[in-house]
């Protein structure tokens, strides 16, 4: 069975879900955060782990788009080390939702 297919909010290009992050709204941190387990409630947005296109999707405000709700820029802060964190191979994306949860 083929995996699913879904597009980065920064670049707009489709890719294999397993090569994308999710993010979504933490209510608890009042921020957004990578739902590396793929479980938070609500809708999700889908974004290839690179400072490039995080940069883009900030700059066209397409979190907010795609979440259906108002970001402030403060909620993107905690994100931006997290999809660092992410590009970075010796971190596996289950130990960046892991810390997230921890910092909440």
């Amino acid at each position: 069975m083929a995996e699913p297919v879904r597009t980065c909010v920064g670049c707009r290009r489709r890719a294999a879900a397993g090569e994308l992050v999710r993010v979504a709204w933490d209510e608890t941190a009042r921020a957004l955060t990578i739902d590396g387990r793929r479980r938070l409630g609500g809708r999700g947005a889908w974004l290839h782990p690179s400072a490039s296109c995080l940069d883009t999707a900030l700059r066209r405000k397409a979190f907010g788009r795609a979440l259906r709700r108002t970001v402030v820029p403060a909620a993107t802060e905690s994100l931006k080390q997290q999809v660092d964190d992410a590009s970075d191979p010796r971190i596996s994306v289950g130990s960046i939702d892991a810390a997230s949860s921890r910092l909440a």
